[in-house]
């Protein structure tokens, strides 16, 4: 911590991301043990976040995420896009394919940023705010995928013909390395203008868009190939 820091916001920081790293919740003795602060801090911490709904407690005393971050979340899609699109921008004009950042949403996959190449003559239309089951289409099926044991640590792209559209390919590689947010990168293709290289620079851009959400941190770790599925 240096002087310009706040040490009590810090920790209530931290206290937000480890419950949004599990689905049961903590305990107060598990949030200490974690944070190696006592028990009365933690509780002192709890007892803020609670009041502005950020966090919630149930009857077993367990706390979790609470519906507050919904407010704090509505502009998170915004500033997911904005990350993105320089990442899209490049990948729609070197495939010549439109290009889609895809995050989870409940059950859905849902596209919340697009890019149209410029430069060619016909490609498939495709809209921010479309959204389809997870099991559906090339995004979905990266998402799934990479809640693999292996998924999670070698991304591969994902390869699917006529699911969502008749007539078309999509391609998608999912995000690997951003806490709290689970999406993919990918193309949707007409069938007759899939480019061999597509399987890597999909991953490749993947790979960019996750780097740009960490804040610019190096991905040099991320390695895998491009398998076709």
């Amino acid at each position: 911590m240096t002087a310009e820091t706040s040490q009590t916001l810090d920790r209530g920081l931290k206290v937000l991301k480890l419950l949004a790293e599990t689905d049961h919740g903590l305990t107060v003795t598990e949030l200490s043990a974690r944070l190696g602060v006592n028990r009365t801090v933690v509780y002192r911490l709890l007892a803020t976040l609670e009041l502005h709904a950020l966090i919630r407690r149930d009857l077993g005393g367990r706390a979790r995420i609470g519906l507050g971050v919904l407010g704090l979340g509505r502009q998170v899609h915004p500033l997911v896009r904005e990350a993105a699109l320089p990442a899209l921008r490049s990948l729609a004009e070197d495939i010549g394919a439109t290009a889609h950042l895809t995050l989870v949403d409940g059950s859905d996959a849902l596209a919340v940023a697009v890019v149209e190449p410029t430069w060619t003559d016909f490609h498939v239309a495709y809209r921010t705010g479309f959204r389809h089951a997870l099991d559906q289409g090339a995004a979905g099926r990266a998402i799934l995928a990479s809640r693999t044991p292996a998924g999670r640590t070698i991304p591969t792209c994902t390869l699917t013909r006529d699911e969502l559209d008749a007539g078309a390919c999509g391609a998608a590689a999912p995000l690997l390395g951003v806490t709290g947010l689970e999406g993919s990168v990918g193309v949707v293709m007409l069938p007759d203008s899939v480019p061999e290289r597509v399987a890597q620079r999909v991953v490749d851009a993947a790979r960019e868009v996750a780097d740009a959400l960490r804040g610019g941190g190096s991905c040099s770790e991320l390695r895998g190939g491009g398998a076709l599925r």
